[in-house]
């Protein structure tokens, strides 16, 4: 889908990377640039590492590259980089505000010189801001934190580091845009995203809830604050989760699970009703779910097309993942291939250096 776009690659640690993998998976050729001696800091983010002494971190974020290492301080290094940019389709960088145009690498300057460049700014706090960007720190400025755990619990940020997730896909999703606008307009642009930012607006339902009642949201924990039952349940082996969506859904989750009483009651046929009674509904499925094991009620609920599922481990998903690997990580999400593993640092260095972008070609 991208072959012959050319990326240049100046981010690090985990949004750029992945959203520069996801163009690379897509067919874009890039050439990731790196720290001499040190490179991307995720390289020594761990353990665990593998028999190379690569990071599971770095693993994660850096197939479909080739690696050269550039030392912005060193003339010839920026040279490199400035005869690599004219090259290229998209640049990616997430230095803080004025580092790349104190080394004579100006975007906005390099934007105007080479009319058909994207260059996307990935930044914690937005342009304005010299805040370095940290997922931890995102999360908890975002209200992400505040509305994530137990209710009357801790705030808790989520188990991966989504706003570095979220921004790098917003980041792609940017760049691809920014491309198709190129091909109709003749013309590449500017493009800047902020894990704040993206943080934010995945806030979605939960901001407008605060914006429509215009009362702050709370945490729920395993529950949603729109719909019942929708949350985390115990059966008698192992957790699992049930998500009624609909009304309809409702009347089928309440016959599968034998709740007669619930089944017939009107005051629970709309989910407004259920919200209202949300703890009977809740307790008459918890005192339930105990009496048989995950995989029966599954099966009923399956049966009566009701959204289900148990709770597994990451183990458990690997095993049933096909194609995921030790070395180039979990396969595209979006319709993509694996060509390279990740690169040693400075791994194609001299290929770089002599043949620039026909590197890829050798």
């Amino acid at each position: 889908m991208l072959t012959g776009i050319k990326v240049l690659d100046l981010s690090r640690v985990l949004a750029g990377p992945l959203c520069s993998m996801m163009l690379g998976d897509l067919g874009a050729d890039v050439i990731k640039v790196e720290r001499p001696g040190v490179g991307d800091e995720t390289r020594s983010w761990g353990p665990p590492f593998d028999t190379r002494g690569a990071s599971a971190y770095f693993l994660s974020v850096n197939r479909n590259k080739l690696s050269v290492a550039a030392d912005l301080t060193v003339a010839t290094d920026v040279a490199l980089l400035r005869e690599l940019i004219a090259g290229t389709d998209v640049v990616i960088d997430n230095f803080r505000r004025g580092t790349l145009e104190r080394h004579g690498l100006d975007p906005k300057a390099l934007v105007a010189e080479h009319p058909r460049l994207v260059w996307c700014t990935i930044s914690g706090f937005g342009g304005h801001s010299d805040r370095p960007g940290y997922d931890f720190v995102v999360q908890a400025e975002s209200g992400w934190m505040a509305i994530t755990g137990e209710p009357g619990g801790a705030p808790l940020k989520a188990g991966v580091a989504l706003a570095d997730v979220v921004a790098g896909k917003d980041a792609a999703v940017a760049i691809l845009g920014a491309l198709v606008g190129r091909e109709r307009q003749g013309r590449g642009r500017r493009v800047e995203v902020s894990l704040a930012g993206s943080a934010a607006a995945a806030l979605v339902n939960v901001a407008q809830n605060v914006l429509v009642a215009g009362a702050d949201a709370g945490r729920w924990g395993n529950a949603h604050p729109n719909l019942v039952p929708y949350q985390l349940f115990e059966a008698a082996d192992r957790a699992l989760v049930i998500a009624v969506g609909n009304d309809a859904q409702w009347a089928a989750c309440a016959r599968a699970l034998a709740l007669d009483e619930l089944a017939a009651d009107p005051s629970l046929a709309t989910n407004a009703g259920r919200v209202a009674q949300r703890e009977r509904v809740v307790s008459a499925i918890r005192a339930r779910l105990p009496e048989r094991d995950a995989a029966h009620w599954m099966a009923r609920l399956a049966a009566a097309g009701v959204p289900s599922g148990v709770v597994r481990s990451v183990l458990e998903v690997l095993a049933e993942t096909a194609d995921a690997s030790a070395l180039t990580g979990m396969p595209s999400s979006v319709g993509g291939r694996v060509r390279r593993a990740p690169p040693g640092l400075d791994e194609h260095g001299s290929r770089v250096r002599t043949l620039g972008w026909r590197a890829f070609d050798a």
